[in-house]
């Protein structure tokens, strides 16, 4: 990320989303980004709608949850110069992409779990996969318990579709903020023919060579697991190994809401992994046949 980017931070006043402003708040001072706290209040239903001080009840109730963000931002954002707090009302998922996209932000933190039990419907689940999947820029979501103000590791899973090496720029881009190492791997089966190893070993070893050509550290591994091992758990349990800080995977294009990366499993490592993990949409209709960093 560029200096002067902002950063997106919904918050649903759960301890997940706290979580996720205090890693915004660590990645914001690294970058010189700016902070933007979303809260959203959900569009009221056909019977709250017809009692006559309804809307007097919201306004009110917007501008407590105002007051809640900026005394928030008295705790955790001291250190950040510049904080915007903001309440929007409609759809959370909607919302959140709306606002990343009027603010044009460059990066969204945002919890995946952690919600109240007395709130009925919950800020994260298929919001976070909602957001995930459609927002304009890449997407960190914050599941774990507890958060590291340090990235020391980058995991970069890899597969042989072309749109998933975007990702190694941001990669570089982020390792540059934090000194960190990428790790990049790929993950195949044991009963894998020999020429689908040999692709993901040449993509592994071009890679590397392209990141620690841009003066970022950089080690590669071709993890194979047993045909009866699930996917994204063996990606999770490798990552727990290597005590990754975060791991980075892409989702699919504007023409398909799916997401991409081996299939099912990227909800599956959004939903599973107590690591960070940042979502990046490639490009529309770019050849990524080659990075092109400075």
């Amino acid at each position: 990320m560029k200096s002067k980017d902002i950063i997106l931070v919904p918050i649903g006043f759960t301890d997940q989303s706290i979580l996720a402003l205090e890693q915004a708040v660590v990645v914001s001072k690294r970058t010189d980004s700016e902070l933007v706290l979303l809260s959203v209040v959900e569009m009221p239903t056909v019977l709250q709608k017809i009692f006559s001080d309804f809307e007097e009840k919201q306004k009110q109730f917007k501008d407590k949850l105002r007051e809640n963000l900026v005394e928030l931002t008295k705790i955790y954002c001291q250190d950040v110069p510049n904080v915007r707090c903001l309440v929007s009302t409609g759809k959370i998922y909607d919302e959140i992409t709306d606002v990343a996209e009027s603010v044009d932000a460059n990066l969204i933190i945002m919890g995946t779990d952690g919600t109240p039990k007395e709130i009925k419907k919950k800020f994260i689940g298929s919001n976070a996969y909602n957001v995930v999947r459609s927002a304009p820029c890449p997407v960190i979501t914050i599941k774990g318990k507890s958060i590291s103000n340090l990235c020391d590791i980058i995991a970069l899973p890899l597969d042989l579709n072309k749109e998933t090496r975007e990702k190694v720029t941001n990669a570089i881009q982020f390792a540059r903020y934090f000194n960190s190492e990428v790790r990049a791997f790929s993950v195949s089966y044991k009963d894998d023919d020999n020429s689908t190893k040999n692709k993901l070993n040449r993509t592994l070893t071009q890679v590397k060579e392209f990141i620690t050509s841009k003066g970022v550290k950089c080690s590669t591994e071709l993890v194979e697991i047993s045909s009866s091992s699930s996917f994204s758990g063996s990606i999770i349990n490798y990552c727990e190994d290597l005590s990754a800080d975060m791991i980075m995977i892409m989702t699919k294009g504007e023409d398909n809401l799916d997401l991409n990366f081996l299939g099912s499993n990227a909800r599956k490592l959004i939903n599973k992994s107590d690591i960070p993990v940042m979502s990046i949409r490639p490009a529309a209709k770019k050849d990524t046949s080659s990075f092109t960093i400075q």
